[in-house]
């Protein structure tokens, strides 16, 4: 019968994930992971396998956890509602990067910067997590539509596409060093381009809470 854990394995994976969070993948030995878990090499072996299983399994719960950050602000309630679910999406976008003062940016973009060329599990998950937020995006763009806060004629995937290169793309410039309020500028400027149906005022777009996503 096997004996069981003397740890929080949640714990650990979180332990793990800002190891490699801080040093990269390349960067991080399992020495490094072993002293920020406390636990020995030989625990982490049998747990959760080498170096490249143990990433993937951190990679893989920051990529659920971005999609689950998206769903709470964007799936679900009336269509009279989208438009607004949109904009505090995109700005919590911005507010999380306009905070993140060590520029650290985003596991999910750090990961698939550096793995995804040659690692088809990274790169597999990434792609998920994108196809998965640019639905989100469609599917909110599409109920704005309905209820005539965006122009029926354009296309939801084209706008969709605009808004989640934007989201990302924000995460990116931010860790580059542009200024928060240059950063929140483009989450207005972006929001402000969705189309209108024809002679409709454009709706201002209010800046969401900053909530920092996990």
């Amino acid at each position: 019968m096997a004996r069981p854990r003397a740890f929080d394995e949640r714990q650990v994976l979180e332990r793990a994930r800002e190891q490699f969070w801080a040093t990269g993948y390349a960067g991080t030995r399992m020495d490094d992971i072993a002293l920020a878990t406390g636990l020995g090499k030989g625990s982490l072996y049998g747990a959760f396998g080498d170096k490249g299983k143990l990433f993937h399994r951190v990679f893989g719960d920051w990529c659920t956890t971005v999609v689950e950050v998206a769903e709470g602000r964007l799936a679900g309630g009336p269509d009279a509602e989208a438009l607004a679910r949109l904009s505090g999406y995109v700005h919590l976008m911005a507010e999380n990067t306009a905070s993140d003062t060590e520029r650290r940016g985003c596991l999910l973009a750090k990961g698939a910067a550096e793995l995804a060329q040659h690692d088809p599990t990274v790169a597999g998950q990434s792609a998920e997590t994108m196809t998965a937020l640019l639905t989100l995006l469609r599917t909110e763009i599409s109920a704005a539509q309905r209820h005539g806060d965006i122009d029926s004629a354009a296309d939801p995937e084209q706008l969709a596409a605009l808004l989640l290169t934007v989201v990302r793309g924000i995460e990116a410039v931010g860790k580059a060093g542009l200024a928060p309020e240059t950063l929140r500028n483009i989450a207005d400027t972006a929001l402000a381009v969705l189309p209108k149906p024809a002679g409709q005022n454009r709706l201002a777009t209010g800046r969401g809470p900053s909530v920092h996503e996990k």
